[in-house]
């Protein structure tokens, strides 16, 4: 692969225009694809083969008239301090506002919160229910402008009105204040790691190049495929992150064979055969990851896998092709002015690029770490374990109103309803009564509404409502208790128990759903599929680095420091959105449960992201072992070369992540705080010091593979070795060569 990926970087060195061009072409007829087609729509989280879902594709079957997921608003009314909303001009006005909403084109029905018995015990508080026959993604903006048209009316009377439920809920537009900030940082630590204006602003033109061609495809797809906003924001945040640190790596090596002396076609195709063999390496890895999302079974979460990978795939084929077009373009440029005037000067030795040559923080770093292993091992695992304690509370769920801010009419609906009628009003629960195999209908039908009423924990059970055919009823029944409680999802489980008994003795099928109880099977499905996932994923990070670096220790080394990263930053994650922890700062205004989707999303993402780490540094410790040098002279090696690029690459992907924090989106928020945790443990606790006193007590150990792997296993040669064979007289150019070569030209 070595060889291969060298011959490209040559190839693209040399027809730098061509490839310019075609990248060039590929980025317009991205965006304007993006342009000019329709704009995406949100779509409702779903779990095929639960018990909730089961029950919602049974509500379309046996009601063809309605949605069962169809959008659905509660327009909340509060009278006036001292007044009642049973008064006859309050009762007045909110009969008239409901009332314009009848020439609504989408609505299926609005109740009459004074007939359905909608109001509150001291008659302060009553609301409507307004169901619609299309689902909240594709209610049109007109049905939304009449529902806050009949909410504003009723607010010039004097009550207080908010709107709650989904017909309201916007999708997150990506781009802000934060993400700008994350990657001026991003821009700051490239400047300072390379030492070149240049260098530093090839690294951030080539991501944007990249996540802006992976954006305008997902947001081109975004209506054939069902791509969510959250899709697009996750390849927006992988392909910056990836694409800055790909670019980091290979125009690192690139520096450092300018500076041996190399022309900068050779260096440029040395710098893709070897550092691009561990980009290849590593986003392939991060690539395999995401994918394999798709087996838990959510079509949400596959798309946003999917999404990801393609953003990650670009971000390997930029970095392969147009990074080294781009060095034709800047030829030595690249280098550090006093660098580029040593070299022109005939200086054998010129003065190094800042990641190359003397000892510097790095060198020193693994130096410390090599002379006390033992301590530096045990500070930073218990280190980890105790930020990971939190995790043993661990509790999923999914995002409601209550997790918005106060500011939002969602939110203040919620509480008016929890002050007025109790926290479960927030998420009834349906019960869907499938009688087809019984005999009497209704008895059956009642028979459940009793069993359901006795179960500890209900609030009320509404009147049944058969179907047309009768052979289907359904049932509201209202918790005590809020909808992400674990009451709540206690009192789910208890029902379906209850109603078991129900269903052994009339042949009925009884099923229970709600927004509530999907959000509930989810969570669980979701708690299920944790273990077997990241099972999968250790496995599959402990063969490939078996390949990589033919050992079997260090694998076992890099998967254990992974579970002690990915524990960490679970650890933070319950800190802060369980517990509340330093919540105020990033604008978390309600804790609860942690987004469902985070665990198991961020343990696929993060896999490929510490295989990056553990590639870029490790290739250099190995590429130095197997030429002759001790285990400690390895490390050191690795540490001299690429501690540099790899802590610049870990404080740039911090920076892109955490930029993401300030969005209004929970799930955003929990994605950028999790990424963001997880990468600086991951970096700089478990790649810089766990892993360099670890190697340091094995010593030769570390490297060792038995005869039979040794035969069996491919050797990838991810260090570059078949290319220091087949291609050694080219590598340098004699002085006066050099110096005929005006700076900045091949």
């Amino acid at each position: 692969m070595a060889v291969l990926l060298y011959r490209i970087g040559r190839w693209a060195f040399r027809r730098r225009r061509l490839v310019g061009g075609v990248w060039l072409g590929v980025l317009v007829l991205a965006v304007a694809a993006a342009a000019l087609a329709p704009a995406g729509e949100e779509e409702d989280l779903s779990m095929p083969g639960t018990e909730s879902q089961k029950a919602f594709d049974l509500l379309d079957e046996r009601f063809p008239q309605s949605n069962s997921q169809g959008a659905e608003a509660r327009l909340v009314f509060r009278a006036a301090d001292g007044q009642r909303v049973t008064a006859k001009e309050n009762r007045a006005a909110v009969e008239d506002a409901l009332g314009s909403l009848d020439d609504g084109a989408q609505i299926a029905s609005a109740t009459d919160p004074y007939e359905s018995g909608a109001v509150s015990e001291d008659g302060t508080i009553a609301y409507s229910t307004i169901t619609y026959t299309a689902d909240a993604v594709d209610l049109t903006e007109a049905s939304k402008d009449d529902l806050a048209n009949a909410a504003r009316q009723a607010r010039d009377t004097g009550l207080t009105v908010e709107i709650g439920g989904s017909a309201l809920d916007a999708e997150e537009e990506p781009g802000g204040t934060t993400e700008i900030v994350g990657v001026a940082v991003a821009a700051v630590v490239l400047v300072l790691a390379l030492g070149s204006l240049i260098a530093a602003g090839l690294s951030l033109l080539t991501a944007f190049v990249g996540v802006a061609i992976a954006f305008g495809l997902v947001s081109a797809l975004a209506v054939p495929l069902g791509l969510t906003s959250t899709v697009a924001i996750l390849a927006l945040m992988l392909g910056l992150a990836v694409g800055i640190d790909y670019a980091l790596f290979i125009t690192s090596r690139y520096r450092h064979e300018c500076a041996q002396g190399r022309a900068p076609e050779e260096a440029a195709g040395r710098a893709v055969g070897t550092a691009g063999s561990a980009v290849v390496f590593a986003g392939a890895t991060v690539f395999i990851a995401l994918v394999g999302l798709g087996v838990v079974g959510i079509p949400e979460l596959t798309k946003m896998g999917l999404g990801g990978a393609g953003a990650v795939a670009l971000a390997v084929l930029v970095a392969l092709t147009l990074v080294p077009a781009l060095f034709g373009f800047f030829g030595r440029r690249m280098l550090p002015r006093a660098v580029r005037k040593a070299i022109r000067s005939g200086d054998a030795s010129p003065r190094p690029v800042p990641d190359t040559g003397r000892p510097g923080l790095g060198a020193r770093w693994a130096r410390f770490v090599l002379r006390r292993p033992v301590p530096v091992l045990m500070i930073a695992g218990l280190g980890l374990g105790a930020v990971a304690l939190p995790a043993l509370g661990l509790e999923l769920g999914l995002p409601g109103d209550e997790s918005k801010s106060v500011e939002t009419t969602q939110r203040r609906a919620y509480d008016l309803m929890s002050e007025g009628f109790g926290p479960g009003f927030n998420g009834p629960l349906t019960v869907v009564v499938d009688t087809s195999g019984s005999g009497d209908v209704r008895a059956t039908t009642d028979l459940v509404v009793r069993t359901v009423r006795d179960v500890d924990g209900i609030a009320s059970v509404g009147d049944p409502v058969l179907s047309r055919a009768e052979d289907t009823a359904v049932l509201t029944a209202v918790p005590d208790t809020a909808p992400n409680t674990g009451a709540t999802k206690d009192l789910v489980h208890t029902i379906r128990s209850a109603v078991s008994d129900v269903e052994a003795d009339t042949g009925a099928d009884v099923l229970v759903t709600g927004t509530t109880a999907m959000n509930i099977d989810i969570s669980q499905a979701m708690s299920d599929a944790l273990l077997p996932y990241l099972t999968v994923v250790i496995g599959l990070a402990v063969l490939l680095l078996t390949v990589v670096f033919r050992s079997v220790l260090v694998p076992v080394k890099a998967a254990l420091g992974f579970l002690l990263s990915v524990g960490a930053a679970f650890g933070v994650l319950v800190a802060v959105f369980q517990w509340g922890w330093a919540a105020d700062l990033i604008g978390i205004e309600q804790t609860g449960p942690v987004m469902s989707l985070m665990p198991i999303l961020i343990i696929g993402i993060v896999f490929g992201l510490a295989m990056d780490y553990e590639v870029f540094l490790l290739t250099r410790m190995r590429e130095a072992y197997v030429h002759g040098a001790s285990p400690g002279d390895a490390v050191v090696n690795g540490f001299r070369h690429s501690g540099r690029v790899v802590a610049a690459a870990a404080i740039i992907m911090i920076s892109v992540f955490a930029g993401f924090i300030g969005m209004s989106s929970p799930t955003i928020q929990t994605m950028g705080v999790g990424l963001a945790a997880a990468v600086a443990f991951d970096a700089f606790v478990v790649r810089m010091a766990i892993a360099p006193a670890v190697l340091a007590l094995l010593g030769h150990r570390a490297w060792w593979l038995p005869h039979i792997l040794d035969r069996v296993l491919p050797n990838v040669d991810i260090e570059g070795e078949k290319l220091n064979r087949q291609v050694p007289a080219r590598a340098t150019e004699s002085d006066a060569a050099v110096r005929r070569l005006p700076v900045g030209r091949d």
